[in-house]
């Protein structure tokens, strides 16, 4: 398995970036799943629905499924951080690789994602996580990364990156979560 994280402020565009970039991982035959942090509060279920519905009732995991689809949403008792290596540990079916948006302060490999015009400070010359720096602008990047500079927008080229150093992402069996 490989994992790479996408690390960026919002509005980087991780999500975009993401949705393409399966369907080009997939069509080389590979078996892509996603990890992502969200926001407390958030849901997948709608009001009023049967899920929603046993939840709001009390139940601790709620498990939906059909002939295409499976969800598990698990309410938490206390509050409790989530970690990308333990939500990595809760899938069940084996993966290629496992493309993780959020997570930006934990120990996986990631690429970070810099949009033109952006003031906040950079991670990638602090932390040494950053595989690469995806950009619009390169060279606006100060100071120069210490790592590959590839285009945010050509994702193509982004997908042959990744398997032609695919091994800067295997996550060794000593890893797992």
């Amino acid at each position: 398995m490989r994992v790479v994280g996408f690390a960026g402020y919002s509005g980087a565009g991780k999500t975009t970036l993401i949705e393409r970039l399966i369907p080009l991982l997939k069509a080389r035959g590979e078996v892509v799943s996603v990890v992502k942090h969200a926001h407390h509060g958030f849901d997948i279920d709608t009001p009023g629905k049967d899920s929603w519905r046993h939840r709001e009732a009390g139940a601790q995991e709620v498990v939906i499924a059909s002939d295409r689809r499976l969800a598990l949403l698990r309410e938490y008792a206390t509050e409790q951080a989530p970690t990308a290596r333990g939500l990595i540990a809760e899938l069940r079916q084996p993966s290629d690789w496992v493309l993780v948006e959020g997570f930006k302060h934990e120990d996986l490999p990631r690429l970070e994602l810099r949009r033109a015009g952006e003031q906040r400070p950079a991670r990638y010359p602090e932390d040494p996580h950053v595989r690469a720096v995806l950009t619009d602008a390169p060279a606006a990047l100060q100071p120069a990364p210490p790592c590959p500079v590839l285009d945010l927008n050509d994702v193509p080229a982004l997908a042959r990156w990744l398997a032609d150093n695919a091994g800067l992402f295997a996550l060794r069996p000593d890893d797992a979560p």
